[in-house]
């Protein structure tokens, strides 16, 4: 165990983690950053929804906030986190090393759950999708499959027809659509496929997908939605509060959880799931957390001590 304390441990180097680092480096609070690597905004190839920039892959992204954090005095180690208990302080657990802090920001995301379809790696995120808000655009005027598991990727199939392109099929993966929905997918001129999808065909775009038996559907992108699995193994111990589906974490609007002194950013939240959104998340935690320990080291009334702080 390391007898340094820190003021904040923040768990994920995706946007939201690096923006509350950033935040809470140029504060000169005393941060470490610990990032296990390989998130799924790194693997984004184009995001073009951020601010003042026209196209900027998620490793840039990555790989800018990681230089400006440790740039404002952040501590960045490549280390997993496997626990987090909590006494008077947070103790954050890596196979190895154990970490205490007065703070702790928990920003470390989810992953895509993926179906086992040939060629998938070459065409994710360049043809094969599955973000609306992140990439429907990318499919204006092309060809479109919408595939899912379940009844919210018919949604996605009509929303994706309303928005971007007239060209829309939806293929039902090992679930069946109720006859109220095959109705309302009609009405939208919407194509209902049958089989299973077995591969993505093309060689630097997307052309067709192979079903399993065989027969080819033509197309030019695919809209998946499968679900996500939360990277939050390290917090099971805590009883956290979550939402009505027991899936994703509730937490105050400075991203606070439930457990006094945690916060979460990010799309562990039942919030929104984009980049900007993460990134604003990450700062609005760290400057609540700076508020805080200003207000518990100075020792005074926390109505009056930061005022004319928050204006």
């Amino acid at each position: 165990m390391k007898d340094h304390v820190y003021d904040c441990i923040i768990i994920g180097a995706g946007p939201g983690g690096l923006q509350a680092a950033i935040y809470l480096g140029r504060y000169n609070r005393d941060v470490l950053l610990l990032d296990r690597s390989g998130g799924r905004t790194w693997h984004a190839p184009h995001i073009e929804n951020v601010l003042t920039h026209a196209h900027i892959s998620g490793s840039e992204i990555i790989t800018r906030g990681m230089e400006q954090a440790k740039n404002f005095g952040v501590r960045i180690e490549q280390e997993r986190v496997v626990a987090i208990e909590k006494t008077d302080m947070f103790l954050v657990r890596t196979r190895d090393t154990a970490y205490p802090s007065r703070f702790v920001i928990v920003a470390s995301g989810v992953y895509d759950k993926l179906p086992p379809l040939g060629n998938l790696n070459r065409f994710l995120g360049q043809g094969y999708y599955t973000c609306i808000d992140c990439d429907g655009y990318k499919t204006n005027g092309r060809k479109l499959i919408v595939m899912g598991d379940e009844m919210g990727s018919v949604n996605i199939a009509i929303a994706m027809k309303r928005l971007f392109t007239p060209d829309v099929s939806f293929l039902p993966v090992r679930f069946t659509v109720p006859e109220s929905s095959r109705e309302l997918l009609s009405e939208e001129g919407i194509g209902i496929l049958s089989g299973e999808p077995k591969n993505i065909q093309g060689e630097s775009s997307v052309t067709g997908l192979e079903m399993t038996d065989t027969r080819v559907v033509p197309c030019e992108a695919i809209m998946a939605s499968f679900g996500v699995t939360l990277n939050d193994d390290f917090l099971k111990e805590l009883k956290l509060k979550r939402d009505a589906r027991r899936f994703k974490y509730i937490v105050s609007r400075e991203f606070e959880s439930s457990l006094d002194g945690l916060y979460i950013v990010g799309p562990l939240n039942a919030g929104q799931d984009q980049v900007v959104i993460a990134a604003g998340e990450g700062a609005t935690a760290a400057i609540e957390i700076n508020h805080r320990i200003l207000q518990k080291d100075l020792e005074t009334d926390p109505e009056s001590a930061v005022c004319a702080w928050h204006g």
